[in-house]
């Protein structure tokens, strides 16, 4: 079983029937980051020790059985526009370029209150404003079927 090829329903319902722990689920979200990453540009920011770290507190909550929600202890991505406390957001900006916001987004608290494991900050249109990931500061997010095209979309 490919861990990075599961859905979010599958992640979830392999970590309740322990076929896996988030730890793992999350190592190995972060390799597949590390060996794509250089050639599509998604990421603007990356959170590797405080995503194993949440992975690591999440696990505990299994063994207690007391998980946070129906995602707790799975491995996602925010869009870099989204206010994350002690994580750096940059709207894509170089005028952002070393914000650090002394506060979560209420969708950032919400998701991290359900137990979400934050692999890092994507890449996005500057201040989310275009269609194509094209005009961010931190350069173009390659499509990762067809590098020579963009991903799309204001998050790449």
């Amino acid at each position: 079983m490919n861990l990075t090829d599961l859905t979010i329903h599958e992640a979830a319902a392999g970590l309740r029937e322990k076929k896996f722990s988030s730890v793992e689920l999350t190592r190995a979200a972060l390799d597949r980051i590390q060996a794509v990453e250089p050639k599509l540009n998604a990421y603007i920011t990356q959170t590797e020790e405080l995503a194993l770290q949440q992975a690591k507190e999440a696990d505990a909550r299994f063994e207690k059985n007391a998980p946070l929600s129906v995602i707790d202890g799975v491995p996602g991505s925010l869009k870099d526009v989204y206010c994350t406390a002690g994580v750096r957001t940059t709207a894509a900006s170089k005028n952002l370029d070393n914000f650090t916001p002394p506060y979560d987004a209420t969708t950032v608290k919400k998701l991290k209150d359900a137990g979400m494991v934050m692999l890092g900050k994507t890449n996005t249109d500057e201040y989310t404003c275009g269609a194509s990931t094209e005009s961010s500061f931190y350069g173009v997010t390659r499509n990762p079927w067809d590098t020579e095209r963009v991903a799309g979309g204001s998050s790449g």
